[in-house]
């Protein structure tokens, strides 16, 4: 076999931009954290952070390591699993870093942000979270390039097909996650809860029921890939695949990672005893079923998304997956 066998092809090449991208991104959100951590950060407001669990001068070492696996991701001419698993890690720890980032995104999509919302926060938040996205870009780049049986597109797997078994079970998931939440606070009562705080609860309320049991069924359901015949105008017409998609993923990802943060401080807290009730209106048991469920929900969602994406693809015009 001769080394130029081993190189992708062009098609496959330009999609790997990701990886290129990645080093700069190392570069300029590292200097801002630097800037931060030796001159002083900006005020965080009353949560007092922009980041969780890797701050302080975590961050440049998050940066340096993006950057370093970009680097080798970019001038890669073969499979590197090796690459590929630090991807991953790194990712993980930039969206973990990044997790109050969904909290910056309700707030923004139903018109009401929270007190502790500060443009320093929210800016550190976001750049945590776009590294990570470039890092699984740029993995997945990897994948479809060298482990991929198509030099076009990469896919392994044809379009179309029916909904998969797991992929059901993975829109109930992602639905009984949304009930055990609703349930837990049935459980404890709704008390002082704001459920008619104006427009933007009301929005907030519709959002929740819409994103954990429409979302998820419709993933799953010819009629979330076709419009149902009720729905004037659009009845017969083709649901486009990102209007469910982009917010099962965003979602998905934003559940596993803010959750995924809360219940391993829970973990800690349960196990050291230094669980703080607060006024004591939710017990500790609350926290673990509530959180679970939302867990449960993202995940959920991120498996019935993967399924959906696979099925409503366009072929591959090249080799037909």
């Amino acid at each position: 076999m001769t080394t130029t066998n081993l190189l992708p092809p062009p098609a496959a090449t330009r999609r790997a931009w990701p990886a290129y991208a990645l080093p700069a991104w190392a570069v300029g959100y590292g200097l801002l954290r630097a800037v931060w951590l030796l001159a002083g950060a900006p005020s965080f407001g009353p949560l007092g952070t922009d980041l969780v669990v890797f701050t302080g001068g975590w961050p440049l070492v998050l940066c340096a390591a993006a950057g370093v696996v970009g680097v080798g991701l970019a001038r890669a001419r073969s499979w590197r699993p090796g690459l590929v698993g630090a991807a991953g890690a790194v990712c993980a720890a930039l969206l973990v870093s990044g997790a109050l980032f969904l909290l910056d995104l309700v707030g923004f999509l139903i018109g009401d942000l929270t007190a502790a919302f500060t443009p320093a926060g929210f800016l550190g938040r976001a750049g945590a979270v776009t590294g990570a996205l470039l890092l699984a870009a740029a993995a997945l780049g990897h994948v479809r390039r060298f482990r991929g049986d198509c030099g076009e597109c990469g896919r392994t797997r044809r379009s179309g097909g029916p909904v998969p078994g797991w992929a059901r079970i993975a829109a109930r998931v992602a639905v009984a996650g949304c009930l055990i939440r609703l349930a837990a606070q049935v459980a404890v009562g709704f008390g002082d809860v704001p459920l008619t705080r104006g427009a933007s609860m009301a929005v907030f309320e519709v959002g929740f029921l819409l994103a954990g049991v429409l979302l998820p069924l419709a993933l799953v359901h010819h009629w979330g890939t076709v419009w149902p015949g009720w729905v004037p105008l659009l009845a017969g017409r083709r649901v486009p695949p990102m209007l469910l998609l982009v917010p099962a993923y965003v979602f998905g990802v934003g559940l596993v990672g803010y959750f995924g943060v809360g219940l391993g401080q829970l973990a800690v807290e349960t196990v050291t005893g230094s669980f703080d009730p607060g006024d004591g209106r939710f017990p500790l048991s609350f926290f673990w079923v509530a959180e679970s469920g939302y867990w449960a929900w993202g995940w959920g969602l991120l498996a019935a998304a993967t399924a959906h994406r696979r099925r409503t693809r366009r072929p591959c015009r090249h080799c037909g997956r």
